[in-house]
């Protein structure tokens, strides 16, 4: 699970993030010029979800590796980040069997609650070197309910909607309409479960 710091820096989230007083945890932060500091080993429970769920289930922190990015969610994520946060979610990704469509971002399973990675965040990049999905170009019709189901997203929370449209159409405005529906479809076929 992919998350921004919303910290003045890297070291300052580190502190925050091993801090007991905070009660929340990470696996792994990436500062901008890529260094990667691991926090808690991948097999242990980090406190980075929190309340939510994806595909139907709850209790995501004993479930997930979370990485924080060092980012306020107000600009572009650095080159030389998403490069270490590329090599990173290939090993994690290899070592525990997870396909891209399990890789997600806070507001994922957290609509309504959580914006993070927020729309700055490329996801393109990584579903380019197949470490996320993205729609294809393929023309679906669907309904964009039961579609967004299928992909995990929980529809008893009505901010589901608004976290779909941030990650895969963040220039989009308005309600819902056939296009949004359009790709969540081809995100079910990318996905393998059309």
């Amino acid at each position: 699970m992919i998350h921004y710091t919303a910290m003045d820096c890297a070291q300052a989230a580190i502190d925050w993030l091993c801090n007991p007083e905070a009660e929340v945890s990470a696996h792994y932060v990436i500062a901008p010029d890529g260094q990667v500091t691991q926090l808690v080993a991948e097999e242990m429970r980090a406190w980075h979800a929190g309340v939510g769920n994806w595909q139907g289930r709850g209790d995501v922190n004993s479930r997930s590796i979370g990485i924080e990015l060092s980012n306020k969610g107000d600009h572009p994520f650095a080159a030389k980040q998403m490069e270490a946060l590329e090599v990173l979610l290939r090993g994690i990704m290899q070592r525990w069997s997870i396909g891209p469509e399990s890789v997600i971002g806070h507001s994922d399973m957290s609509p309504g609650r959580k914006i993070d990675p927020g729309p700055k965040f490329d996801w393109l990049r990584l579903a380019r070197e197949g470490l996320a999905i993205w729609q294809d170009h393929e023309p679906a019709d669907a309904d964009w309910e039961s579609c967004a189901a299928q992909l995990g997203y929980d529809l008893e929370n009505p901010n589901s909607f608004d976290a779909f449209r941030a990650r895969f159409r963040p220039w989009a405005e308005g309600p819902c309409d056939a296009e949004d529906a359009r790709v969540a479809a081809r995100l079910l076929q990318v996905a393998g479960r059309d």
